[in-house]
């Protein structure tokens, strides 16, 4: 009998996070629908599955229900896991406890650490180390080579406190301009529409904005990366390639951060050169990042969740009742049944 699994969104990035592990669970024999409760369930291909409301997925019972946000559906059943939407940017808040959780499938030895501690503080969740599904579909991370010109990917952050895309705005469209490099811009989908639409308007020769739903899907092409304080400039030193930042909040030797728009075209001259000290620092970043190479993470998390379950699948604690966030789940399911 095959066993039921739920896969969990509310935003279309779940698809680029899920989707290996969706893949890993058919080839186990298993059944792995979706429910969506934000966009995403329009974007599912014809041979994948959607259920349309919480009656659904509580008839079909799933024994485990993975979700990469900071929550999780209480009404529905079977073991909670969260799987992370990103790695930790360097944002003041990265780690939300909220009980949602029983089990973190944490995706390296960083986010591992931090989570076991607060595992021992809480005692409502399990840690397991086991990589980021997301990153299956990758391997090795291998590029492809530029016959043309060097191509350059621009991605900010939505935030308005952490983005820059309308601080680099002037420099970018200055730059696109003197055709020396290709752009690829694609930009945080919870992104300002009035900025995004700026973007869009400088489509042409030099400068692409391709509607993607997996950010990583672009990276093998691109030479090098222009970001600010996002966790998608971590997931492109996987590939070994610079990363130039704009007032990043956590600095360091792999990155080439940046205070003034003006530096922009010295920084890009500079990483296209690829100095060999930058090269070391963002091999040695990577690897104490993401040590994972083999494209099995998502066989590691439903081997997390079959030794949970067979342990009883319980931790030290209960997870707290957290009333008002169960009633706000509630209202925003539109599901008030018991």
């Amino acid at each position: 009998m095959n066993k039921h699994y739920l896969l969990y969104g509310s935003e279309r990035y779940a698809l680029g996070i899920l989707r290996p592990l969706q893949a890993a669970i058919r080839r186990r024999g298993d059944r792995a629908p979706w429910f969506f409760d934000g966009p995403g369930g329009e974007d599912l291909g014809a041979d994948e599955e959607l259920l349309g409301s919480v009656a659904e997925a509580r008839k079909f019972a799933p024994v485990a229900v993975f979700a990469p946000g900071n929550h999780i559906p209480h009404l529905i059943p079977g073991v909670k896991v969260g799987v992370f939407h990103g790695f930790d940017a360097g944002k003041p808040r990265h780690i939300y406890i909220r009980g949602y959780f029983d089990l973190y499938c944490t995706t390296g030895p960083s986010d591992t650490a931090a989570f076991k501690r607060l595992a021992e503080q809480y005692g409502h969740f399990a840690v397991v180390e086991t990589g980021w599904p997301k990153l299956d579909p990758y391997g090795d991370f291998k590029s492809v080579a530029n016959d043309a010109k060097p191509v350059i990917l621009y991605h900010s952050t939505f935030s308005p406190s952490w983005s820059a895309a309308d601080i680099l705005y002037a420099e970018i469209k200055r730059l696109v301009a003197t055709d020396r490099w290709h752009w690829i811009v694609s930009l945080h989908p919870k992104m300002n529409a009035a900025t995004v639409e700026r973007y869009r308007a400088l489509q042409g020769d030099n400068l692409e904005y391709p509607e993607v739903d997996n950010i990583l899907d672009l990276f093998p092409r691109a030479d090098l990366m222009i970001s600010d304080t996002s966790s998608a400039l971590n997931e492109y030193l996987l590939w070994r390639k610079p990363v130039i930042t704009f007032k990043n909040r956590r600095p360091g030797p792999q990155l080439i951060d940046i205070d003034d728009p003006a530096l922009l075209q010295g920084a890009i001259e500079t990483a296209l050169r690829r100095p060999p000290e930058l090269m070391q620092a963002i091999t040695d970043y990577a690897h104490s990042l993401y040590p994972y190479r083999d494209g099995a993470s998502s066989e590691r998390v439903l081997a997390a969740v079959d030794q949970f379950i067979a342990a009883g699948a319980r931790n030290p604690r209960r997870k707290p009742f957290n009333f008002w966030r169960r009633l706000k789940m509630r209202r925003r399911l539109g599901f008030w049944r018991p």
